[in-house]
């Protein structure tokens, strides 16, 4: 019951890098289980609490081959305390264990219902096989509470007025300044960006371009705001320009971020309609929230 209320009534593996499930190292017929650990929640009596489960070193599940139909299976975490359920034997047997259930659905991701288990992976098998690879499995593992980091940095633009113009559709670091330097944690997953610019200036003509940003040198948001400012002549401003991103940490580039600072920069450009300039001064402000959640690596 204290296991319960340490894990705030949740469950799932430590960290994202707990209990990861990979093919061999020279792939054949099953799989392997990293180190790490994990809570896993009874589910037979309202009483029955939550467990600890711990495994040291590289274990190997054997996962049985198909014939000519191809089949999923899932590999689970399990326990059965004789206390509760089944017959095991404390000393003897393992309360907490490895266990495939065969003939899954192939969309499935949960643990059948009633099982004190969590799932860790599902393993989709084509016809005739009887060697696993990565590419047939699903990472399916949940941590049980996730860290969060949220960090909120304002920058505020400086005089002299800068500008650009023109109809290049190019992107450029506009302003051409750091605006903050963020610490992504290592076990960060993904990230949540909130980029927010007040009082971008408009002048000269029709204003047609875009924002976002970069961070880093190798990661540019995929996403763009537009900057459509269809009013003329007059100097006038932009109340707020705002654009919402994911930050997918998991990937090769992603996984290059992860335990690095990074500088984070505005990108802007001018569109082939634009007629006019967008203009950045002391009357300018950016604000930058990021947030960062763990999650299975």
């Amino acid at each position: 019951m204290m296991i319960k209320d340490l894990a705030r009534d949740q469950q799932g593996v430590t960290t994202g890098l707990d209990l990861r499930v990979t093919a061999l190292s020279t792939p054949g017929a099953g799989v392997q289980v990293s180190d790490g650990s994990a809570t896993i929640a009874g589910k037979v009596s309202p009483i029955q609490g939550h467990y600890n489960a711990y495994n040291i070193g590289l274990d190997t599940v054997p996962i049985s081959a198909t014939g000519g139909t191809p089949r999923s299976d899932m590999l689970i975490l399990r326990v059965e305390d004789p206390e509760y359920e089944g017959t095991r034997v404390p000393g003897v047997d393992p309360i907490a264990f490895w266990q495939v259930v065969p003939n899954v659905s192939s969309s499935a991701t949960t643990v059948p219902a009633g099982y004190s288990a969590i799932p860790l992976a599902r393993i989709d098998i084509p016809a005739s096989t009887a060697t696993i690879t990565n590419a047939m499995i699903t990472d399916l593992r949940q941590v049980t509470n996730p860290r969060r980091e949220r960090v909120l940095y304002p920058y505020y633009a400086q005089n002299p007025l800068v500008e650009i113009s023109g109809t290049s559709e190019t992107w450029k670091t506009f302003p051409n300044v750091t605006m903050a330097n963020i610490a992504i944690p290592s076990w960060a997953a993904t990230g949540k960006v909130v980029f927010t610019a007040g009082g971008i200036r408009l002048d000269d003509g029709n204003v047609f371009g875009g924002f976002r940003y970069m961070l880093g040198s190798i990661f540019e948001a995929a996403e763009w705001v537009s900057i459509d400012d269809n009013q003329g002549t007059p100097l006038r401003r932009l109340g707020a320009l705002m654009m919402v991103d994911n930050i997918n940490l998991k990937g090769v580039v992603g996984a290059s971020l992860r335990g690095t600072t990074q500088p984070f920069r505005s990108r802007m450009r001018t569109r082939a309609a634009n007629n006019g300039k967008i203009g950045v001064d002391g009357a300018t402000s950016f604000t930058i929230d990021v947030e960062f959640t763990e999650g299975p690596l």
